[in-house]
């Protein structure tokens, strides 16, 4: 990886602040554009999306990462995870009729 990735992909990781972040974003996808299987870059794209609290399109860049290498670790990990929150964030536990009894567990 040439040294201008490695710069982008540091300043991806080092973005704080929603601003940064979605400036962060944009560069990456600009040099997506070009490079559209660096698979660095799509890892450092996902994880601002998930600090965005996007999962559903770091999902989409994780599955986009394993299209390319299916042995990748990380992506498959993080699919799970996110996979998780995705599945259990449109849960309200407090809308359960039963108040006396623990939801997790109805």
């Amino acid at each position: 990886m040439d040294e201008k990735f490695s710069r982008l992909i540091g300043k991806a990781k080092n973005a704080t602040g929603q601003k940064e972040i979605r400036n962060a974003i944009s560069l990456l996808n600009k040099n997506l554009k070009n490079t559209a299987k660096d698979i660095p870059l799509l890892h450092a794209r996902a994880e601002l999306h998930v600090k965005l609290q996007e999962f559903g399109e770091a999902v989409n860049d994780y599955r986009l990462i394993l299209s390319y290498d299916n042995n990748d670790k990380l992506a498959t990990g993080q699919i799970e995870h996110l996979s998780t929150i995705l599945r259990f964030s449109g849960n309200d536990i407090y809308a359960s009729p039963n108040t006396n009894l623990d939801p997790w567990l109805e």
